[in-house]
């Protein structure tokens, strides 16, 4: 079977797909034929060995933990999935940029009916991402929330569940996504110089919370707006969050089936709206990391095996 692989740390150019040998499930695992894996921008951090001392890779190292497809094999003491369910997970190995991946049973939810399957094979790592956002700075009706990076892949999932809990929420993001955060009840705000000020006229001068999903000074910006350190979440800036006390709930911290089937299950409804930016077959990852790391796409990318 053909998977992703890379040798050795480096830019987009170490990533090849390889021919390897097709994985066997153990017994409580099954086998899932990938109709479509999620790319993350963490992905490149491992790639590229920044994150070597928190998350080292063993070469050759494969990439991937989003997926959905249908699966192929099950083990002897599998149970709530069976060969021909169509399924939505994750796994922990880097694996799921491939046409197989094994996946432990306990990672998986089935696919709703009329979910399509790019949005099933990107939710995992964005989606529990941003419902573990929301729920560390906790919004509701009463509070105002800004999020960097609102028409992001996580940004634009962490708008969406503020606004179902009722809170005011300011997303930063260029003036081209605008029009897309007004239409779900956010409040737009262009980011870059002058940030704080028009955030502070947006919000009437009051911000309650703060959701960093793009680094860059924004944990400095949320202290400065008078957000106390534990209503701040960044998913990117963890030395600023570890200087003032702000928190780092990220998808660690809801990694599961269950807050995965009830994302699939709003987003099945048309509750929830993941924005797919773009489709790339899996021979052409190199390209699908290039358009992930121009950091300006609104939306997922997604592999297509």
């Amino acid at each position: 079977m053909k998977a992703v692989r890379f040798h050795e740390y480096g830019g987009i150019d170490v990533l090849r797909v390889e021919e390897v040998a097709r994985p066997v499930p153990g017994p409580a695992q099954v086998l899932v034929e990938v109709r479509a894996a999620g790319i993350q921008p963490g992905e490149v951090h491992i790639r590229t060995g920044e994150l070597h001392e928190r998350w080292p890779a063993m070469f050759p190292s494969g990439q991937g933990s989003d997926l959905a497809g249908v699966v192929a094999e099950a083990g002897s003491q599998v149970r709530g999935v069976a060969v021909g369910d169509e399924v939505l997970g994750f796994t922990h190995n880097r694996a799921s940029h491939a046409e197989f991946v094994v996946v432990d049973d306990v990672a998986l939810t089935s696919r709703p009916v009329g979910l399509p399957w790019d949005v099933a094979g990107s939710l995992y790592v964005a989606g529990t991402t941003a419902y573990a956002t929301v729920f560390a700075v906790d919004p509701g009706p009463a509070d105002t929330l800004v999020v960097s990076g609102a028409a992001g892949g996580v940004g634009s999932l962490a708008v969406q569940l503020a606004r179902r809990r009722g809170a005011t929420v300011i997303g930063l993001a260029s003036e081209p996504n605008h029009a897309w955060l007004r239409a779900r009840g956010v409040v737009p705000v262009e980011y870059g110089h002058g940030v704080a000020e028009r955030i502070r006229q947006a919000s009437d001068g009051s911000v309650d919370a703060f959701i960093d999903t793009f680094g860059d000074g924004y944990v400095e910006l949320a202290v400065e707006l008078g957000v106390r350190p534990e209503r701040i979440n960044t998913i990117r800036d963890w030395q600023a969050a570890a200087e003032i006390g702000a928190r780092t709930y990220g998808e660690g911290s809801a990694a599961c089936a269950v807050v995965l089937g009830e994302l699939a299950r709003l987003a099945a409804r048309g509750e929830l709206e993941v924005q797919i930016a773009r489709t790339y077959p899996l021979e052409q990852v190199r390209d699908a990391f290039r358009e992930l790391e121009r950091r300006h796409t609104h939306g997922k990318i997604v592999l297509r095996p």
